[in-house]
């Protein structure tokens, strides 16, 4: 073994235009041809040809041997014709002669060239040094000197040393240029890859298991191995779950210290192995063994959740080249990414999907449409049937007898169920308020317009709007509603964009809506527009066993409530409520056992327990006045108190009618609205 720079004798190039055209031949190849293997076919017998060698190969380290990547001989005249030819290469037609093994050995151990009896040993460089990485494949350009010349001294090794380099480096731009354009194309495969899980986990039939399925089949065909298995980690069992796709149909549970993922799991770091070259004792055999399977070649990498903790271990299992390599786990790396993150998605979704069912069903139990009187039955049906449109409904009713309980029900037996159900009384708003409230406002439209805000039609997008108590819109209201219900978008008040809604929309009255018509109050296209599904409810008096019905869903509710037991209503009590005339319908039954369930401590409730009487037969109604203002801290005090009992006094004079209320106190309905929420007063509808 000699040192390359020890001769003194040169053979270098017949001319400089040889060398120069040379180089210029090296750099066309690597920016013409893809991939180092085509790069060698091509330029490898014009290195021969230029420097008049017996030959050259590049060598591959691989499973405990010597692999010839390429070969080329000057006498092998059948791998290339000429220049213009290079396809001609076949290197399965002219074998190398034996390789010096021992010298290629040694120049990879030193990192440095070795010459011998006429072989010639560089190691092949990487980013301009000689250091490769230790899971990388090491490489080396083995060189066959003409023998005559090596024995006479005749060739100069400082400048085949220089000319070496320089076509190893470019065989290492053509590899990077591969290994770019390969790694840019997973990359897309990867990028398709995920769009595609996450537009499947919008798919109401997704699952986790199919979702790792459909990920372990996209690694197989990427990663071209024989089976994938993606391990989540059961920390309370210290097990490792594994779905693989192929091969298995039940789960496979491992312990999570097992093996080379149990490696993976602990350090946090991918682990590659290949059979012969690595530890053998590093692999799970136990698993093989339960399965009939036989491992080759295995990469795993850790799956990383949001919060950055370890959540499983993704594992490729036999490449069809029994070998893996970095590129792979860089590959599987970023399936492992995209893969973590749609699987802790489709938890969270599910999670979501089933809080929010969950919370829906609460909604819609808590206000049943509870009855058995015939017309609240053909309601109740009607209502169904109606729900899977999108058809306008109108509900007609006195105050009190539960339009928006059948607006709730039609909400939640429809579509809609998951969206919100926005109410609005139109009632309690003045017309300067009622487009900003509806339709929403831009920051600045008019005074104290200090922010943005979003109107009941947006908020309720994709929902329900309830519109109660229509029939006292005013008439600049009624053209506005008109206009969002037939086009179907809404313009904020200082806005000019359209913005479009997608809202059901209900509406309820106790107003004559065709007397209104009639007197021009109301407007004739907007009650045709409203009124394509109607429906009708009668008074609770009308309603029969139905008044105790819903005295024990208001006892059970009021004493889930505040912890009681449900008591047991009396035979007299039964009378009393089924005899009571209930002007205030099913509002004026629920407030009565509310006041039961919280006054009263027995067991059974007595009919005397009811106090069912009208405000103005009350016997401290007459007295209620002087005594308020006696004991009144204020005057301001006793003035609030006079006016909340003198506006329930009214009402229940009116039966609850607050129109009529409203013109005995010389008020308008919505003014009335007003002052009561000023009052602190409830003005919602059961």
């Amino acid at each position: 073994m000699t040192n390359p720079v020890t001769t003194t004798r040169t053979r270098e190039f017949s001319s400089p235009v040889d060398s120069y055209a040379f180089f210029r031949e090296l750099t066309e190849s690597v920016t013409q041809v893809r991939g180092r293997t085509a790069f060698l076919k091509r330029s490898l017998p014009e290195f021969v040809r230029a420097l008049s060698l017996d030959g050259a190969a590049i060598v591959t380290q691989r499973q405990g041997g010597w692999k010839v990547d390429a070969w080329s001989g000057a006498t092998a005249s059948n791998q290339y014709d000429s220049r213009s030819n290079h396809d001609a290469y076949r290197p399965d037609r002219a074998n190398p002669p034996s390789l010096p093994v021992d010298l290629i050995a040694s120049a990879i151990d030193n990192g440095a060239p070795v010459v011998n009896e006429g072989w010639f040993v560089i190691p092949a460089i990487s980013n301009g040094t000689t250091q490769q990485s230790t899971k990388s494949p090491l490489s080396c350009l083995v060189i066959n000197l003409p023998k005559a010349d090596f024995d006479r001294g005749q060739v100069d090794q400082n400048r085949l040393l220089r000319v070496s380099k320089v076509f190893l480096s470019h065989a290492v731009l053509a590899e990077q240029g591969e290994r770019q354009r390969l790694r840019i194309e997973q990359l897309s495969q990867v990028l398709r890859a995920a769009s595609r899980w996450q537009r499947n986990q919008l798919q109401p039939s997704s699952d986790e298991d199919s979702l790792l399925n459909e990920i372990a089949d996209t690694a197989i065909k990427l990663l071209d191995c024989q089976r994938v298995s993606i391990f989540l980690w059961d920390k309370r069992r210290k097990k490792l779950v594994g779905k693989p796709s192929i091969g298995i149909d039940d789960p496979l549970v491992i312990s999570d210290d097992a093996g080379i993922v149990g490696e993976v799991l602990a350090t946090g770091e991918p682990q590659i192995w290949n059979g012969g070259d690595d530890d053998e004792s590093r692999v799970n055999r136990s698993v093989d063994q339960s399965l009939d399977f036989q491992t080759t070649s295995l990469v795993a990498v850790p799956l990383i959740g949001q919060r950055g903790e370890t959540i499983g271990v993704f594992e490729a299992i036999n490449h069809r080249d029994n070998a893996f390599a970095d590129s792979h786990v860089s590959l599987l790396n970023d399936l492992a990414l995209h893969a973590a993150g749609a699987i802790e998605a489709l938890r969270v979704q599910k999670r979501l999907t089933a809080s929010r069912d969950r919370l829906v069903r609460d909604a819609a139990s808590s206000s049943p449409l509870i009855g058995e009187h015939p017309d609240i039955v053909a309601i109740r049906q009607s209502g169904t049937r109606v729900a899977g449109t999108d058809l306008t409904v109108m509900i007609l009713g006195s105050n009190g007898t539960g339009k928006e309980v059948v607006a709730r029900h039609i909400h939640y037996e429809s579509e809609r169920r998951g969206e919100p159900f926005v109410a609005v009384n139109c009632a309690a708003l003045v017309e300067s308020l009622l487009e900003s409230e509806l339709f929403g406002h831009e920051k600045g439209a008019f005074t104290d317009a200090n922010s943005t805000r979003v109107g009941k039609f947006e908020l309720a997008s994709g929902g329900t709007l309830f519109l109660d108590e229509v029939g006292d819109m005013s008439p600049g209201g009624q053209a506005k509603l008109l206009r969002v219900l037939e086009q179907r978008e809404v313009v904020r008040v200082g806005g000019s964009v359209p913005i479009p809604v997608d809202v059901r929309v209900i509406a309820a009255t106790n107003q004559p809506l065709e007397q209104l018509i009639a007197e021009k109050r109301f407007r004739e296209d907007l009650f045709f527009r409203l009124n394509v599904v109607s429906l009708v409810l009668p008074d609770l008096a009308k309603r029969g066993d139905d008044i105790l019905l819903l005295a024990e869903h208001f006892m059970q509710h009021f004493c889930y409530e505040i912890g009681r037991k449900v008591p047991t209503l009396s035979e007299s009590a039964k009378a009393a409520l089924l005899s009571h005339p209930w002007p205030g319908n099913v509002r004026e039954l629920r407030n009565t056992i509310e006041r039961v369930c919280y006054l009263t401590s027995g067991d059974i409730v007595q009919a005397v327990d009811l106090e069912i009487r009208s405000l103005s037969g009350q016997p401290s109604g007459g007295n209620a006045v002087s005594h308020v203002a006696v004991d009144a801290d204020s005057l301001a005090e006793a003035t609030r108190l006079f006016q909340i009992n003198h506006i329930l006094s009214s009402i229940d004079r009116c039966n609850g009618n607050m129109t009529e209320a409203a013109e005995r106190m010389d008020l308008h309905r919505s003014n009335l609205y007003r002052k009561m929420k000023q009052l602190g007063m409830k003005t919602g509808d059961v």
